[in-house]
């Protein structure tokens, strides 16, 4: 493989996701109704998983699952299809979705810590300082998106983010142990499918718990907004995430997520009246910048135990 075709096989998926991911923080807002956000979780998984098996079968994977299957799919499940989701969905009630946005750009941070501590992928010294660079430039959109909300009550404030870091947790325990050489052994659309469907599972039971019995929404922006989020959001982003995951490192991956703020902001500013300051246009270039040094950083690839599950 060319360098020039490795680089596009990392470049394209990865502003991808990073597009959809970035548009999916105000779809997520308009979720919050009379919906609860549990429920919400669990129907955006019951359908992403039942797409992910259709996926899984027109790829030719084996759907019957073996015991290493069910053990990495439920872990994958709980920590990104369960508590992650719902943490978030939780930290939306409290707090602005481009704050959230913002705090869970740190996503890249544990990702690096846990990958060196999972992985062995020790950070070099150029990765430490564009964190640093991109971490500085996620502390201004954070201190922006507090300016802009001086009614924020504290406590709202602290919940929301206690369950934003709860969920950043959740996500970063999932993209290091999926990178596992005995979790890339498995067929990657399976272990996805059955990965939702556990954490699917787990979100109606909590939802039960939680909410008491399904309600349904009638409004049809929230269905083609649940669409989105399980089909372009969940199906498609997972599939090509994952590989870039393996290919390049959790930590790296991650750095999608100080850009998922910016666009967050974006989309704010054409739907919700979002205004730009110097303070938030330091941020992002601050973010961009870190982004673009930390992915020009040379580090070995993973190597690949079954190419077929990349």
């Amino acid at each position: 493989m060319s360098e020039q075709h490795g680089v596009r096989a990392v470049a394209v998926p990865f502003i991808i996701f990073t597009l959809i991911w970035g548009s999916t923080w105000i779809v997520i807002r308009d979720q919050l109704g009379s919906v609860p956000a549990q429920w919400s979780v669990a129907y955006r998984f019951l359908i992403a998983s039942a797409a992910m098996f259709a996926v899984s079968k027109w790829n030719g994977d084996r759907l019957i699952p073996g015991k290493p299957m069910l053990i990495a799919a439920g872990l994958i499940g709980v920590a990104q299809f369960t508590l992650n989701f719902n943490a978030v969905y939780m930290a939306e009630h409290f707090i602005t979705s481009g704050l959230v946005a913002t705090v869970f750009a740190l996503l890249m941070l544990p990702n690096a810590l846990l990958a060196w501590l999972m992985l062995g992928q020790k950070p070099t010294a150029r990765f430490l300082v564009a964190s640093t660079i991109a971490a500085a430039g996620i502390g201004l959109l954070f201190a922006h998106e507090l300016r802009s909300n001086p009614a924020l009550d504290g406590n709202a404030l602290a919940i929301g983010i206690g369950w934003t870091i709860l969920g950043l947790l959740g996500a970063s325990v999932s993209n290091v142990y999926q990178a596992r050489d005995n979790v890339r052994k498995l067929p990657l659309f399976s272990l996805l499918a059955w990965s939702m469907l556990i954490g699917a599972l787990l979100d109606v039971a909590i939802a039960f718990v939680m909410t008491g019995p399904p309600v349904v929404e009638t409004r049809i922006g929230y269905w083609l907004g649940l669409a989105y989020l399980a089909l372009a959001a969940s199906v498609l982003c997972f599939s090509i995430y994952y590989p870039v995951v393996r290919k390049i490192g959790p930590g790296k991956a991650a750095y999608s997520s100080a850009i998922v703020p910016i666009i967050a902001m974006g989309l704010s500013t054409a739907f919700e009246g979002f205004r730009w300051t110097p303070l938030a246009a330091a941020g992002a270039a601050l973010a961009i910048g870190g982004m673009v040094l930390a992915l020009w950083t040379r580090q070995r690839p993973m190597k690949v135990a079954n190419p077929d599950a990349a």
